[in-house]
């Protein structure tokens, strides 16, 4: 465990290298807080969070990546995939916040328009 920020200029927290990542619900289904690094090492919880949100049909699955440090190529296939997922059953996953380092990933990748990108969170 390493004590990091978990916002810049915020308190010390305790939390393993990877990611972290804070399950909320809301009215029309639920918001993943994501904190640190989204790669081929914490692809699974990823997976195994965002299977859970979207079990319900219908759900508007929101990712928080205010605290996502770094995404991937691995990453970024996982919420691609993700989102065809959700989509078959009717639900829709969209990003909060993301960084300048995420939506430049998107841009260079051609995934700009693939998810809708909020200025908040709901909740």
């Amino acid at each position: 465990m390493t004590k990091r920020p978990s916002n810049p200029g915020g308190p010390a927290v305790d939390r393993a290298e990877g990611l972290t990542i804070d399950v909320r619900p809301w009215a029309r289904g639920s918001v993943l807080v994501l904190l640190g690094e989204l790669d081929l090492d914490s692809i699974h919880e990823l997976r195994t969070a965002l299977d859970r949100a979207v079990a319900e049909p219908a759900s508007v699955v929101v990712l928080d990546c205010a605290g996502l440090e770094f995404c991937d190529s691995t990453g970024l296939n996982a919420l691609l995939r993700a989102k065809a997922r959700a989509a078959a059953d009717g639900s829709r996953i969209e990003l909060a916040r993301p960084r300048p380092l995420i939506l430049r990933m998107l841009e260079l990748t051609g995934a700009t328009d693939a998810f809708p990108i909020r200025e908040t969170v709901p909740g």
